[in-house]
């Protein structure tokens, strides 16, 4: 497994929808003749760079958000977040496989670690659409599942997640229902684990990465060092 060594996402691994969520309707339609042919050739599509290891870098505060209506959504469901007893671990640049890579830290006593993301990348498929993570992992496996993710993203990930996250998408809810749905999503499993509020942030989502570069790879998805 992956050693430290940066790989490629493989595009011709790709679904066709995984890849239209990934890079834009727009890029989509122009790749699609070259990967065609890659998947008739067997041939990979080199693609993003995905690292074993998440690496945030702390960013200094400042007015958020690359047009004023960005502004205000990031604002308003900040505001949601502080209302519902989030503590934040302030803002951080966290590269990864696509240009949402905004995110302020949150935790939520007793056992949710949230991430509010956006991209200020004009070109990103995804800009403009600030949206909530909640994340919580369970105590035992029983369910077949580690760990429950709940969002409010516009659209679905991509590439799909592991198997052992139960994804629940939510677009657009407002932060105070999502966060109703998560802890509903986390009781049919059992217990979440706790999270102690001085506890390292990116960690539940290291873990969850880790579970993802393993599904990743058994897809294809990853292509060799």
């Amino acid at each position: 497994m992956m050693m430290g060594v940066p790989r490629r996402l493989n595009l011709a691994a790709l679904t066709d929808d995984e890849l239209h969520r990934l890079v834009g309707p727009e890029r989509a339609v122009a790749l699609l003749p070259d990967l065609s042919r890659a998947r008739l050739e067997g041939r990979p599509v080199p693609g993003p760079t995905v690292t074993q290891t998440l690496t945030p870098q702390p960013l200094e505060e400042r007015a958020w958000g690359a047009s004023p209506e960005q502004a205000r959504a990031l604002t308003a469901q900040h505001q949601d977040l502080l209302a519902a007893g989030a503590l934040t671990r302030g803002t951080l640049y966290l590269p990864g496989i696509s240009e949402v890579r905004h995110v302020r830290a949150y935790v939520l006593e007793p056992d949710v670690s949230a991430a509010l993301r956006w991209s200020e990348t004009p070109d990103d498929p995804a800009h403009g659409w600030p949206f909530v993570q909640l994340i919580s992992w369970l105590r035992d496996r029983a369910s077949g599942f580690a760990g429950v993710l709940t969002s409010n993203a516009p659209q679905p990930y991509a590439p799909a997640l592991s198997e052992e996250i139960d994804v629940h998408l939510h677009p657009g809810c407002p932060v105070p229902d999502l966060l109703s749905a998560h802890r509903a999503h986390v009781l049919r499993h059992g217990r979440a684990q706790k999270v102690q509020p001085d506890a390292d942030w990116v960690r539940p989502w290291q873990a969850m990465h880790a579970l993802n570069l393993t599904a990743w790879d058994r897809r294809g998805l990853l292509l060799p060092e």
